[in-house]
């Protein structure tokens, strides 16, 4: 670990540039994430999400890291997303765009090199005008709905596409894709039905290659791999499968700075509205991170940060820029100004924090904000 982490957790007050704590990204476990994910779909190939920023951890800084182990498929979800990451890729990276094109996307999209994923008929013939008017063949990917009922084209559409196809034109098919609904619940029944679905879909349209496997999708079997698996919470260490060992290694690390310390007597109410009143004397510490900071309002009363293994609750209401916990555990000078506390780390995983939250570990990852201190190790 950075060695001004380790400082930190001293006591001393070491976070720089005027941060709230450290958001430490480990882009090597980020790598073996990848490389498990890869071995598990071959002979398939294993691309990359990256949307929202990498999930928040820097589409830019994670893209090149994946790019050298071997990546050369991302996937974002909005075409904004494509343009900012373009620059941080080699050319030999494929960056595709899974919400499709605005209207008036289409001529940056070519101009570029981006592959939209063509969700309905209107983006289909969108894009065959942009390619008719630039007198040559665009890339494109089809997305069908196999039972999500969010993206991709609907039942009725798919006479339409078909006819459209056997007419030709000027859109290069790279593969057609849908996307799983409940991959990460193993016994759940509509996976099976999507993989029928989009068996069904692939036979009505055959000689394209499909790409079906999100995450959790990678770990249901062969079945759903097809040729291109498209991890996304999985690199970043979240759990791919509810109820199971986590496979992956974390990647996040979370560890926030001190600004005060207390003791209250038994009686003193915490936070605001006073929902917390203690019951015997408390010691007490405020931390520098809130809800603004991707700690959700949720965790009121019921999460818990770290300390040297110790578990230290949360106490009060989470505020936007603050959240108290009890650290009577702790000897009396273990925690001062500036010291530093895990909020994610080897005590508390983003899945952990995501339970005691009511959530899922993507809203925490995404939400993690810029207050923090980034490294890249």
């Amino acid at each position: 670990m950075d060695g001004t982490i380790q400082a930190g957790r001293q006591g001393g007050s070491t976070v720089r540039g005027g941060a709230s704590g450290y958001l430490t990204v480990d882009l090597a476990a980020l790598a073996r994430n990848y490389e498990k994910l890869s071995g598990e779909v071959a002979p398939a190939r294993a691309a990359a999400v990256v949307k929202a920023d990498a999930y928040g951890l820097g589409a830019g800084q994670v893209g090149a890291k994946l790019h050298a182990q071997g990546c050369r498929d991302f996937f974002v979800a909005q075409f904004v997303e494509a343009v900012r990451l373009r620059p941080h890729l080699p050319g030999d990276a494929q960056i595709f765009v899974l919400n499709g094109l605005q209207p008036g996307n289409e001529p940056g999209c070519a101009q570029q090199g981006i592959i939209p994923v063509i969700n309905s008929m209107e983006q289909w013939q969108r894009w065959s005008a942009m390619a008719q008017a630039l007198g040559r063949a665009l890339p494109g990917v089809l997305q069908f709905d196999t039972g999500m009922s969010r993206l991709g084209l609907p039942q009725e559409e798919r006479a339409a596409l078909a006819a459209a196809l056997r007419v030709g034109g000027m859109v290069d098919v790279l593969f057609i894709m849908s996307h799983l609904a409940s991959a990460d619940d193993v016994e759940s029944e509509q996976n099976l039905s999507q993989l029928a679905e989009m068996t069904r879909i692939a036979r009505q349209f055959s000689g394209f290659d499909v790409s079906f496997a999100n995450s959790g999708g990678i770990f249901l079997g062969g079945d759903y791999h097809g040729v291109v698996a498209r991890p996304g919470i999985a690199l970043y260490g979240g759990a791919p499968t509810a109820g199971v060992p986590n496979p992956m290694e974390p990647v996040v690390r979370l560890d926030v700075a001190v600004v005060q310390t207390r003791t209250v007597p038994a009686g003193a109410r915490v936070g605001y509205s006073g929902t917390h009143v203690a019951a015997f004397e408390t010691r007490l510490a405020t931390i520098a991170a809130g809800y603004a900071d991707g700690l959700p309002r949720s965790l009121s009363g019921k999460g818990a940060v770290y300390c040297d293994g110790v578990r230290l609750p949360i106490v009060g209401r989470v505020s936007m820029d603050s959240i108290t916990i009890d650290i009577t555990g702790l000897p009396a000078d273990r925690l001062t100004l500036g010291s530093l506390v895990e909020v994610l780390g080897p005590h508390q995983s983003l899945d952990d924090l995501a339970r005691d939250a009511g959530t899922i570990s993507y809203e925490i990852l995404t939400g993690l904000g810029h207050r923090y201190e980034r490294q890249y190790r």
